[in-house]
């Protein structure tokens, strides 16, 4: 893998990248490339002064390398010489190119090369103009134009792959959060659970103050997911078979209303879903007594004291995680397992 500066499909450099090193026997470059282009960019050749194709090209735009599409460099360094080949003052990020020492021809000079695939592209030499006092001499043979206005045609994998993925958050409050961080850790598309307060002040955000039950807050969990891979609705699913709902201002023997079954809303979207869920249970009389569950607005989540954070999962043996928390993942992860990650 190589670190390198790539496209995206908005036509935008980005990086650095992790990239694969592009890697082809001579035959395949031979089959991919024109014979010049193989002679100068896979076997080191040199092109004739004043007879590259890009030699007098002034368009704006991104010159890229002619064996792996990576690009090296940008029009506005390029400016003219009067050697006879293209010239550029510096390159695109110098991540792109690796320079080494050429002693062939009984000359000693720096070699520059494309970094992801090792293509030869000229030679650097230290008489350039400001700011950087470089000429990168390249061969027009080995880099291949793109006019600025199609930049997005060089988008690149690696530009994708690391592309930040789609998130989204919900905050659920179903009894101890110990219990319930436990069984949303292991969905599929759930990036992190943390334990934390809502419903309270931020001053009153503190485990102990928060057992007195005067507060305001209770204690949830902010689930933050990609909605591309599991639903606000599907995650609904999973918070009302994780506790009873129909328990006021409680769970089992935890009693107060930080324990209490609430749903903190984000959004009106949000909302209707968690509306919907509840009259849907209702009809289809999922329990036995009426849901309590409440729909509060989310004004503000506080995570909680480091030692809260993935409890069940650092704790195992702990008498409360291994004959509650435990027992009831499982049987949520029983009931809804083609969610969960193997």
């Amino acid at each position: 893998m190589v670190s390198v500066y790539v496209f995206n499909r908005e036509g935008r450099l980005v990086g650095p990248v992790q990239s694969p090193k592009v890697v082809k026997t001579d035959a395949e470059w031979q089959k991919q490339l024109t014979p010049k282009q193989y002679e100068i960019a896979r076997a080191k050749g040199t092109e004739p002064a004043f007879c590259g194709l890009l030699l007098n090209n002034k368009e704006a735009g991104v010159y890229s390398c002619i064996c792996c599409g990576l690009p090296l460099f940008s029009s506005d360094s390029k400016f003219h010489s009067g050697t006879g080949w293209p010239s550029f003052f510096q390159p695109i990020a110098r991540e792109n190119v690796v320079e080494q020492v050429d002693k062939s021809h009984g000359m000693v000079r720096t070699e520059v090369l494309c970094a992801r695939c090792g293509g030869h592209l000229g030679h650097v030499f230290e008489d350039g103009p400001k700011p950087t006092g470089l000429r990168f001499c390249l061969n027009s043979e080995s880099i291949k134009f793109t006019p600025a206005t199609d930049l997005a045609q060089l988008a690149d994998p690696a530009a994708e792959a690391t592309a930040p993925k789609q998130t989204a958050s919900a905050v659920f409050a179903g009894g101890c959060f110990w219990c319930t961080e436990a069984v949303f850790e292991d969905l599929k598309g759930v990036m992190s659970v943390e334990s934390g307060y809502s419903g309270g002040t931020a001053e009153t955000a503190k485990y102990k103050i928060v057992c007195t039950g005067v507060t305001g807050h209770a204690e949830a969990i902010r689930i933050t997911y990609d909605p591309s891979i599991i639903s606000y609705d599907q995650l609904l699913d999973v918070f009302f078979a994780a506790h009873d709902p129909t328990q006021l201002n409680g769970q089992g023997a935890d009693i107060g209303t930080q324990y209490r079954s609430a749903i903190f809303y984000a959004d009106e979207k949000q909302k209707e879903a968690a509306e919907r869920k509840i009259r849907d249970l209702t009809q289809s009389h999922a329990y036995p007594k009426p849901i309590v569950t409440t729909l509060e607005p989310l004004r503000a989540f506080y995570p909680a004291e480091d030692y809260h954070q993935d409890y069940a999962e650092l704790h195992p043996e702990q008498p409360y995680i291994a004959c509650h928390a435990l027992p009831n993942a499982a049987k949520v992860r029983e009931r809804f397992a083609g969610l969960y990650k193997k």
